[in-house]
Protein backbone atom coordinates (compact mmCIF):
# COMPACT_ATOMS: atom_id res chain seq x y z
CA UNK A 1 0.00 0.00 0.00
CA UNK A 2 2.48 2.45 0.36
CA UNK A 3 4.48 1.53 -2.93
CA UNK A 4 1.11 2.35 -4.40
CA UNK A 5 0.70 5.89 -2.34
CA UNK A 6 3.85 6.54 -3.30
CA UNK A 7 3.81 6.29 -7.17
CA UNK A 8 0.27 8.08 -6.76
CA UNK A 9 2.19 11.15 -5.46
CA UNK A 10 4.75 10.94 -8.46
CA UNK A 11 2.34 11.16 -10.57
CA UNK A 12 1.62 14.65 -9.07
CA UNK A 13 -1.43 13.71 -6.72
CA UNK A 14 -1.60 15.93 -3.78
CA UNK A 15 -5.14 15.16 -2.24
CA UNK A 16 -4.83 12.19 0.56
CA UNK A 17 -8.81 11.60 0.05
CA UNK A 18 -10.32 8.33 -1.69
CA UNK A 19 -11.21 9.14 -5.46
CA UNK A 20 -14.75 9.09 -5.72
CA UNK A 21 -16.76 5.84 -7.42
CA UNK A 22 -20.12 5.02 -8.55
CA UNK A 23 -20.83 2.28 -6.15
CA UNK A 24 -22.33 -0.97 -7.75
CA UNK A 25 -25.45 -2.17 -5.91
CA UNK A 26 -25.64 -5.54 -4.61
CA UNK A 27 -26.94 -8.37 -6.86
CA UNK A 28 -27.07 -11.22 -4.28
CA UNK A 29 -28.54 -9.84 -1.45
CA UNK A 30 -32.16 -9.90 -2.78
CA UNK A 31 -35.35 -10.86 -1.36
CA UNK A 32 -35.18 -14.05 -3.33
CA UNK A 33 -31.97 -15.24 -2.08
CA UNK A 34 -32.96 -14.28 1.55
CA UNK A 35 -35.57 -15.96 1.52
CA UNK A 36 -34.05 -18.99 -0.23
CA UNK A 37 -31.85 -19.00 2.65
CA UNK A 38 -34.36 -18.73 5.55
CA UNK A 39 -36.03 -21.94 3.94
CA UNK A 40 -32.54 -24.22 3.60
CA UNK A 41 -31.97 -22.70 7.49
CA UNK A 42 -35.64 -23.96 8.57
CA UNK A 43 -34.90 -27.71 6.63
CA UNK A 44 -31.84 -28.46 8.12
CA UNK A 45 -30.25 -26.05 10.99
CA UNK A 46 -26.71 -27.82 11.19
CA UNK A 47 -25.79 -26.57 7.16
CA UNK A 48 -22.43 -24.15 6.67
CA UNK A 49 -22.35 -20.79 5.06
CA UNK A 50 -20.60 -23.02 2.55
CA UNK A 51 -23.33 -25.58 1.92
CA UNK A 52 -25.26 -22.53 1.26
CA UNK A 53 -23.34 -20.59 -0.67
CA UNK A 54 -23.01 -23.55 -2.92
CA UNK A 55 -26.57 -24.26 -3.25
CA UNK A 56 -27.80 -20.74 -3.90
CA UNK A 57 -24.84 -20.13 -5.94
CA UNK A 58 -23.72 -17.14 -3.94
CA UNK A 59 -20.21 -15.94 -1.56
CA UNK A 60 -19.80 -16.93 1.67
CA UNK A 61 -19.76 -13.32 2.66
CA UNK A 62 -23.45 -12.88 1.32
CA UNK A 63 -25.06 -15.72 2.97
CA UNK A 64 -23.00 -14.82 5.90
CA UNK A 65 -24.57 -11.04 5.96
CA UNK A 66 -27.97 -12.42 5.45
CA UNK A 67 -27.61 -15.05 8.00
CA UNK A 68 -26.44 -12.52 10.68
CA UNK A 69 -28.10 -9.36 9.74
CA UNK A 70 -31.05 -9.65 7.46
CA UNK A 71 -32.41 -13.14 9.09
CA UNK A 72 -30.82 -12.22 12.65
CA UNK A 73 -29.26 -15.88 13.15
CA UNK A 74 -26.45 -17.38 15.34
CA UNK A 75 -24.55 -20.45 15.25
CA UNK A 76 -24.53 -22.05 18.83
CA UNK A 77 -23.83 -25.54 19.92
CA UNK A 78 -25.92 -27.86 21.50
CA UNK A 79 -25.62 -28.07 25.12
CA UNK A 80 -25.93 -30.73 27.55
CA UNK A 81 -29.42 -30.48 29.66
CA UNK A 82 -28.71 -32.11 33.47
CA UNK A 83 -30.80 -34.71 34.79
CA UNK A 84 -34.27 -33.10 36.41
CA UNK A 85 -34.52 -33.93 39.95
CA UNK A 86 -38.22 -33.61 42.06
CA UNK A 87 -38.17 -31.57 45.27
CA UNK A 88 -38.06 -34.52 47.38
CA UNK A 89 -35.00 -35.91 45.30
CA UNK A 90 -32.92 -32.71 46.07
CA UNK A 91 -34.17 -32.74 49.74
CA UNK A 92 -32.39 -35.79 50.08
CA UNK A 93 -29.28 -34.66 48.18
CA UNK A 94 -28.94 -31.32 50.38
CA UNK A 95 -29.54 -34.12 53.47
CA UNK A 96 -26.95 -36.47 52.73
CA UNK A 97 -24.46 -33.69 51.70
CA UNK A 98 -24.94 -31.98 55.31
CA UNK A 99 -24.79 -34.99 56.99
CA UNK A 100 -21.01 -35.93 54.78
CA UNK A 101 -20.09 -32.26 55.53
CA UNK A 102 -20.65 -32.41 59.46
CA UNK A 103 -18.77 -36.06 59.66
CA UNK A 104 -15.93 -34.69 57.76
CA UNK A 105 -15.51 -31.79 60.40
CA UNK A 106 -15.87 -34.45 63.44
CA UNK A 107 -13.09 -36.85 61.27
CA UNK A 108 -10.32 -35.99 59.64
CA UNK A 109 -9.52 -39.04 58.72
CA UNK A 110 -12.97 -39.25 57.18
CA UNK A 111 -12.37 -37.91 53.67
CA UNK A 112 -9.08 -40.41 52.97
CA UNK A 113 -12.01 -43.74 53.84
CA UNK A 114 -14.09 -42.40 51.20
CA UNK A 115 -14.20 -44.65 48.15
CA UNK A 116 -16.45 -43.54 45.37
CA UNK A 117 -16.84 -44.61 41.67
CA UNK A 118 -17.96 -43.46 38.34
CA UNK A 119 -18.93 -44.81 34.82
CA UNK A 120 -18.71 -43.58 31.27
CA UNK A 121 -18.56 -44.94 28.12
CA UNK A 122 -15.04 -46.08 25.85
CA UNK A 123 -15.69 -45.47 22.03
CA UNK A 124 -13.94 -47.01 19.51
CA UNK A 125 -14.32 -44.08 17.20
CA UNK A 126 -15.02 -40.25 17.44
CA UNK A 127 -18.21 -39.06 18.72
CA UNK A 128 -19.51 -36.14 16.85
CA UNK A 129 -17.61 -33.10 17.72
CA UNK A 130 -19.23 -29.56 19.77
CA UNK A 131 -18.79 -28.15 16.15
CA UNK A 132 -20.27 -30.99 14.05
CA UNK A 133 -23.35 -30.81 16.04
CA UNK A 134 -24.05 -26.91 16.09
CA UNK A 135 -26.41 -25.56 13.64
CA UNK A 136 -28.58 -21.84 13.02
CA UNK A 137 -31.22 -20.58 15.38
CA UNK A 138 -33.22 -16.62 15.98
CA UNK A 139 -32.65 -15.47 19.06
CA UNK A 140 -35.95 -16.33 20.28
CA UNK A 141 -35.92 -19.83 19.30
CA UNK A 142 -34.71 -22.56 21.74
CA UNK A 143 -31.31 -23.49 22.57
CA UNK A 144 -30.79 -26.80 20.33
CA UNK A 145 -29.87 -30.28 22.81
CA UNK A 146 -28.13 -33.50 22.34
CA UNK A 147 -28.07 -37.07 24.06
CA UNK A 148 -24.48 -37.12 25.89
CA UNK A 149 -24.70 -40.64 24.43
CA UNK A 150 -25.67 -42.66 21.11
CA UNK A 151 -26.24 -46.14 21.48
CA UNK A 152 -23.40 -47.51 19.10
CA UNK A 153 -21.79 -51.47 18.76
CA UNK A 154 -18.38 -50.02 19.27
CA UNK A 155 -18.37 -48.82 23.09
CA UNK A 156 -18.17 -50.52 26.09
CA UNK A 157 -18.81 -49.31 29.62
CA UNK A 158 -16.20 -48.60 32.24
CA UNK A 159 -16.82 -48.78 36.02
CA UNK A 160 -14.13 -47.41 37.81
CA UNK A 161 -13.97 -46.94 42.00
CA UNK A 162 -11.13 -44.90 43.13
CA UNK A 163 -10.60 -42.82 46.32
CA UNK A 164 -7.88 -40.34 47.44
CA UNK A 165 -4.88 -42.41 46.50
CA UNK A 166 -6.21 -43.93 43.20
CA UNK A 167 -8.14 -46.00 41.81
CA UNK A 168 -9.11 -49.07 43.90
CA UNK A 169 -11.12 -51.14 41.41
CA UNK A 170 -11.77 -50.93 37.52
CA UNK A 171 -13.29 -53.20 35.15
CA UNK A 172 -14.97 -53.25 31.86
CA UNK A 173 -18.89 -54.51 31.27
CA UNK A 174 -19.57 -57.26 29.25
CA UNK A 175 -20.80 -56.76 25.59
CA UNK A 176 -24.66 -56.80 26.13
CA UNK A 177 -24.61 -56.52 29.58
CA UNK A 178 -27.95 -55.06 31.14
CA UNK A 179 -26.39 -52.89 33.96
CA UNK A 180 -28.91 -53.04 36.93
CA UNK A 181 -29.20 -53.79 40.79
CA UNK A 182 -28.05 -57.57 40.48
CA UNK A 183 -24.92 -56.38 37.81
CA UNK A 184 -23.65 -53.01 40.30
CA UNK A 185 -24.19 -55.81 43.60
CA UNK A 186 -21.38 -58.26 41.91
CA UNK A 187 -19.00 -54.96 41.05
CA UNK A 188 -19.50 -54.21 44.52
CA UNK A 189 -18.73 -57.30 45.76
CA UNK A 190 -15.44 -57.39 43.49
CA UNK A 191 -14.47 -53.83 44.78
CA UNK A 192 -14.30 -55.15 48.15
CA UNK A 193 -12.24 -58.11 47.39
CA UNK A 194 -10.11 -55.07 46.28
CA UNK A 195 -9.91 -53.11 49.07
CA UNK A 196 -9.25 -55.93 50.53
CA UNK A 197 -6.42 -56.81 49.14
CA UNK A 198 -5.18 -53.37 48.35
CA UNK A 199 -6.68 -51.01 51.04
CA UNK A 200 -6.42 -53.47 54.32
CA UNK A 201 -6.53 -50.48 56.73
CA UNK A 202 -9.93 -49.31 55.18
Amino acid sequence: MCCEWHARFKRDRTSLEDNERSWRTSTSSTHKNLETIRRLVHEYRRRTIKDIAAIVNVSDGTVQTILTCDLNKHRVAAKFVPRLLTPEQEEHRVAICQELRRRALDDSTFMSRVITGDESWVYGYYPETKQQSSQWKSPGSPRPTKARQSRNATKSMLIVFFDIRGIVHHEFASEGQTVNAGFYCNVLRRLGEDIRRKRPEL
